[in-house]
């Protein structure tokens, strides 16, 4: 369903509390469909493709700024107010620079891994890869990329990302549903200076332990902007954590937007 300029993907009943899910740089949102279904099972899940991704609206500008417009008119064509808001790496940045645009409409915060404030150097250097994008030959040979690009993820998330996130080009190729130059766009946001929650939104950051994207100074920098909102939470598992580790990331997330008190 088109909502807005992005498609969106949704699970779950319209009457349950509704959970808008960001998605990071050359994915999509029907990555978040099995931790929606199977753990999620209190929130509708609102998981749009962002621009330049999936089967979104692929055209320019690419900035954040366009991302949380983007991002806001899907919760005006659905009539929501107040979202409580999920974001995984890029789409973490998203999430930071929607509560700061619009503060009033974010309820509760939840950061799994964020990309914020990271080394312009790595970026560069996932820039330029990006810019020659990867094709194959057919669903096997992207498989086998996928597989080696997540270890730790199961078998059926990188059977998904196959079924939902490959397209065949005019040439016969394969290739990931997204635009090299909005992720080209991206790595240059997630170079920027480093941006915080506002004081007012209780906030989950989850940290995964083998990625490094989570500096320590962040965590305190964010520490002494939210006191008591923040709540900080680890998990031994590499950068797709909420496909590594779907279980663990549903409890944390079913916790925090329950509002219940946290022992992390």
């Amino acid at each position: 369903m088109v909502l807005g300029h992005l498609h969106t993907h949704r699970y779950g009943a319209p009457a349950a509390g509704p959970l808008l899910a960001l998605h990071g740089i050359q994915g999509h949102g029907a990555r978040w469909r099995r931790l929606a279904e199977r753990h999620l099972p209190g929130s509708y899940v609102i998981a749009p493709d962002l621009r330049g991704h999936g089967r979104s609206d692929w055209s320019p500008p690419w900035s954040v700024e366009r991302h949380v417009a983007d991002v806001l008119a899907v919760m005006d064509d659905l009539g929501l107010p107040q979202v409580d808001v999920v974001g995984h790496s890029f789409g973490g940045l998203v999430a930071l620079h929607l509560c700061r645009t619009a503060p009033e409409r974010v309820g509760r915060l939840a950061l799994l891994d964020p990309s914020v404030g990271l080394a312009p150097h790595g970026l560069h250097e996932q820039a330029r890869r990006t810019m020659t994008t990867s094709s194959f030959a057919g669903c096997d040979e992207a498989r086998a990329d996928r597989k080696a690009a997540w270890p730790y993820a199961s078998a059926e998330a990188v059977d998904d990302e196959v079924a939902d996130h490959l397209t065949e080009e005019p040439d016969g190729r394969r290739r990931w549903r997204f635009d090299a130059a909005a992720v080209v766009t991206a790595c240059s946001e997630m170079a920027g200076p480093p941006v915080f929650p506002p004081p007012t939104v209780p906030t989950l950051l989850v940290i995964a332990k083998r990625s490094g994207f989570v500096r320590p100074e962040y965590v305190t920098d964010c520490r002494a902007v939210l006191g008591d909102r923040l709540i900080v939470a680890e998990l031994d598992c590499d950068h797709m954590l909420y496909l590594e580790r779907p279980r663990e990331v549903g409890a944390l997330l079913r916790q925090f937007l329950a509002g219940d008190p946290m022992s992390i």
